[in-house]
Order: structure tokens, then C-alpha cells, then sequence
């Protein structure tokens, strides 16, 4: 059964959901759901990606699509020439089929044909884009991934937060998802927090941070030095030196 019962209106006037389960809402309400997607997670990776004529992405999860539709939509609002290919599992099956009926924001009504499909087949493609969405377990996911030869340049890492869903910060999944990672791949996640940049860090991933003009910092980890000064460097060494306490997240606490 799904978990998640109660709509909820951001501050940017677009809708989120509250999880039962994981006692959390879906987006910053504070922030807004759409604004938070485009500020957090679209902008800056496609901007990082910003001459490539095709990118692939492991969106951590699905939840009710956001970060997948909104990649679309500022895709076709700024006439990006881009081909996009969307991987992302999602566990709760009742929500997905869900999806086609939500109160999504109007700048997505030119993907509402995109959503209903996907709601019912959780795959969707065209000459532009491709999704594809695991209903499963994510790390089982990442795995499969693996064996297919799939990889990414961005990833979306925003999963519920690591105090009710613990297995999609850790060390060892990190490790996972270095593993599916092209030479100059970006990672952006909403997560500032010690232990889990340690986490993300401790894979020999280079760690940054970043200030959306429109939300708060963010977390960003790249698989090569960023030579430009787009993004503030952490010294992930000398924070472990500052806060001897501070340890990675571990499957096994």
C-alpha cells in the first residue's frame, strides 16, 4: 500500500507529498518543490555538463518525478540541443502508477503524455530522452546497473535523509555508485552533513560546495579536480583533522 496520503503546496506554489513512512515530505516546503529540483540538482549539473550533446542519469530516487521532469523541462524552456538518459529506481509502486494523476506544476503540461506513460509503464522514450524506472530496491539497482555497463554522468543523490533511510548514504554505497561513474562525472545532493560527505569522500570523490541563487548549499562531488573556481573546494582532510569524531556512514553502524 502506498505510504504517502497527504499533498502538500510548497513555497513556490507547486505540490509535494508527505511520506508516512519515512515521516518526511517528498521536497523542501520551505523551499519548493520545483525550485528545489531546478536549484539543487538540474541546474548546476547540467550547467557542469554544459558541452555535451548527451548525458546519462542516475536519479536516487524517483519518488513522484521531479528531478527527472524538471531536467526535461528546463531542457526544452532554454532549447538545450540534448539527448537525456534517465535511470532511476523507486520502491513504492502504487505511487508511481500514481504519478499521472498528481497536481503537477503547469510548466510541466508539456510532459504530461511523458508522465502518464511513465505512470503506467515506468518506461518511457523518444528521440530526446529516455526513462527508465526500477521499482525495487536501489542498491539491488545499482547492481544491475553494473552488469549492464551503464554510466553516469550526473547523479541526483536525493533520497529520503540518511536518519530514516541510512543504506543510501553510506560508504559502501557510495562505493556502488563510484563504481558506475564516467571519468568527469557530477554528483549533486541537498546533504551538507560531515558524515556523509566522508562517505562520498573516502570513495576518492573530490567534495564542493555550492549556494543556489534560489535554496540552500549543496553538496557536490565531482570525479575529476575542478580546475574553474565554480564551486568552494572542502579539504575533507583537514575537516577530519579539525573533527576527530566526525566518521563516514557505514552499512553496519
Amino acid at each position: 500500500m502506498r505510504d504517502t496520503t497527504q499533498v502538500v503546496t510548497t513555497k513556490d506554489g507547486t505540490n509535494t507529498l508527505y511520506s508516512d513512512q519515512f515521516n518526511q515530505h517528498y521536497h523542501s516546503v520551505k523551499e519548493g518543490a520545483l525550485n528545489e529540483s531546478l536549484s539543487k540538482h538540474v541546474i548546476p549539473a547540467l550547467n557542469y555538463h554544459k558541452d555535451k550533446k548527451e548525458l546519462t542519469i542516475l536519479d536516487i530516487c524517483f519518488g513522484i518525478g521531479y528531478n527527472s521532469f524538471a531536467t526535461l523541462y528546463y531542457i526544452q524552456t532554454k532549447n538545450l540541443d540534448i539527448k537525456v538518459n534517465i535511470y532511476s529506481p523507486e520502491f513504492d509502486l502504487d505511487l508511481l502508477h500514481s504519478i499521472k494523476n498528481f497536481s503537477f506544476p503547469k510548466e510541466f503540461e508539456s510532459l504530461k503524455n511523458i508522465i502518464y506513460i511513465l505512470s503506467e509503464k515506468l518506461f518511457y522514450e523518444d528521440e530526446k530522452c529516455k526513462i527508465e524506472i526500477y521499482n525495487g530496491d536501489a542498491r539491488e539497482y545499482l547492481d544491475i546497473l553494473y552488469t549492464q555497463n551503464i554510466f553516469f554522468d550526473i547523479v541526483y543523490q536525493d533520497a529520503f535523509s540518511s536518519e530514516v533511510n541510512r543504506l543510501l548514504w553510506t560508504q559502501e554505497y557510495f562505493a556502488q555508485i563510484n563504481k558506475l561513474l564516467t571519468s568527469d562525472a557530477i554528483i549533486t545532493t541537498y546533504s551538507i552533513a560531515t558524515p556523509i560527505r566522508l562517505s562520498i569522500y573516502n570513495n576518492k570523490l573530490n567534495i564542493y560546495e555550492y549556494k543556489p541563487d534560489n535554496s540552500n548549499r549543496i553538496t557536490i562531488a565531482l570525479n575529476k579536480k575542478e580546475i574553474e573556481a565554480k564551486y568552494k573546494y572542502i579539504d575533507m582532510e583537514l575537516k577530519k583533522q579539525r573533527n576527530t569524531t566526525a566518521v563516514e556512514l557505514r552499512d553496519k553502524e
